[in-house]
């Protein structure tokens, strides 16, 4: 019996995010350099919008006086809203007692727009500015960034120097580009030859002749070969280095230096030496020619003593500066625009209006939420790292009076100027451990404890997980052997049998 088509009706219930909501969320989230690319891409959407020049942003902070008159002013502001008790009637565009277009007060109304923007980045204290020298330092940072030659042009142009027959020099330029950023080959000679059709004893020769080009030890097609090439251009193939590389590099890795000084006839720290001499090889020879530049971060907010209390202020010559343009508000007044175009104006006013409040809440929110760390850290800020303490995000979630999501977004990207350095947000939410005394220390600062005591540890006696969990016990601070050895990892530590010093 076949199964026919059939229609029907079902019921569901959804959560969608409004357009509006979904803007709220990503300002929140973004850093300001990503935040300031939003708001010109919102900007060029709207034409009502623009950005306040420098030379009016410090007039009008200074008629401002500080002041911070909130969601009042925007709520005053709305041209869209008829007055409090009348009625309005969408289909005739008028409030029932009122003429088509109050001119005057719509006009008064949109006067007090200029508030919107004022309000963006007035604080009810005195705002923290960076001078023009340190805004001069900025844009000299962002724009010095240089374009480097990559490591495959750099052999590319080697294969070019060359002067290869005409038969070899695809073959080389083949296997440059299967070089990766390292200078590994990433491809075998039997791979390339079955993918291309060429014969292998011509991968092999100009295979060879790339390994002769700089940097030292490209071309290579594992770390051993990499090392072994470096010496081998150094002329030092008679060497012990050479030689554990050729016949003890197994050994090297797992740096078994008895068995290697054994098989060499010296003493294990004779080889100990031979390893560390190896180690001061390049493992990388591509890395000078990689293009990624540091990455550059701004911070939002900065904390300061001032007296007996840490203060927090915000960078607000960071972040984007806007305002209603004049020029939109004067169109709006003149009775002869169009009833579209002053519907159109509207809408404008009202997205604009939403994306200055946003910004608003954004950096309040981010203010407050950096109030609270700054409270809960004090001692981290007078001490250093050794006295962070255990923070989770539920926790200022329930003082700041938002959900706990809405900490995670405000603090992701986001960065304190504190008297330690510029820190990430996020760096001050952590979980803690018991000590004897009953208090909680932070993750952060036993892992701080644990590099202090693998720092002073005995070279030729290191300590083992089991010895820095005793020792953390003698100081008070209970934990796992399991946890101190992630710990270790952490840090980029080796386990005690792999660093002992012969």
């Amino acid at each position: 019996m076949s199964q026919g088509l059939h229609l029907s009706q079902r019921l569901s219930q959804q959560m969608i995010l409004s357009p509006q909501l979904q803007q709220s969320l990503a300002l929140l989230q973004a850093p300001v350099l990503e935040l300031k690319t939003l708001v010109e891409q919102e900007v060029a959407q709207n034409p009502l919008l623009e950005e306040v020049p420098e030379s009016d942003r410090v007039r009008e902070d200074t008629e401002s006086g500080g002041a911070d008159s909130g969601e009042a002013a925007v709520n005053a502001a709305d041209p869209a809203e008829p007055p409090a008790g009348t009625q309005y009637d969408p289909a005739t565009e008028r409030a029932s007692t009122e003429p088509v277009d109050k001119f005057d007060e719509e006009l008064q109304r949109l006067l007090q727009l200029d508030q919107d923007w004022r309000d963006h980045f007035s604080a009810a204290g005195a705002a923290s500015r960076t001078g023009d020298d340190e805004q001069e330092r900025r844009d000299f940072l962002l724009n010095s960034a240089t374009t480097t030659t990559s490591l495959q042009e750099h052999l590319l142009e080697q294969v070019r120097l060359a002067e290869l027959e005409p038969a070899d020099e695809p073959v080389a330029e083949m296997i440059v580009g299967n070089i990766d950023d390292h200078g590994y080959l990433q491809s075998g000679v039997a791979e390339l030859s079955f993918a291309t059709g060429v014969p292998g004893e011509q991968i092999e020769r100009m295979l060879a002749l790339i390994q002769t080009f700089t940097p030292s030890g490209v071309g290579a097609r594992d770390l051993r070969e990499c090392l072994m090439l470096q010496l081998e251009r150094g002329r030092r193939t008679e060497s012990s280095e050479y030689r554990v590389l050729r016949d003890h590099f197994e050994a090297l890795g797992k740096r078994r230096f008895p068995e290697i000084a054994r098989a060499l006839g010296i003493t294990p720290a004779e080889a100990q030496q031979i390893g560390a001499r190896i180690a001061r090889l390049n493992p990388r020879p591509g890395r000078e020619f990689t293009t990624g530049n540091a990455g550059y971060v701004e911070a939002e907010v900065s904390v300061a003593k001032v007296g007996e209390e840490w203060v927090v202020n915000t960078y607000r010559d960071n972040l984007p500066h806007l305002r209603i343009s004049n020029t939109y508000k004067d169109l709006l007044s003149n009775p002869e625009t169009p009833a579209e175009t002053r519907e159109y104006i509207r809408e404008k006013i009202r997205a604009g209006k939403f994306l200055i409040k946003s910004l608003h809440q954004r950096q309040d929110t981010i203010t407050r939420i950096a109030q609270e760390i700054v409270k809960r850290q004090r001692e981290f800020l007078e001490h250093g790292v050794a006295q962070l303490k255990p923070l989770t995000m539920l926790q200022v979630a329930e003082v700041v009076g938002v959900h706990e999501t809405t900490v995670s977004r405000a603090v992701s990207g986001k960065y304190m100027d504190t008297p330690h350095g510029v820190i990430e947000l996020k760096y001050f939410f952590t979980s803690g451990l018991a000590t004897d005394s009953g208090e909680a220390m932070s993750n952060t600062s036993v892992k701080n404890v644990v590099a202090e005591l693998l720092a002073g540890e005995n070279k030729s006696a290191p300590l083992s997980d089991e010895d820095l969990v005793a020792l953390l016990k003698a100081k008070g601070i209970q934990i796992a052997r399991r946890t101190v050895a992630k710990y270790r990892t952490e840090l980029g530590v080796l386990p005690s049998h792999l660093r002992r010093s012969y």
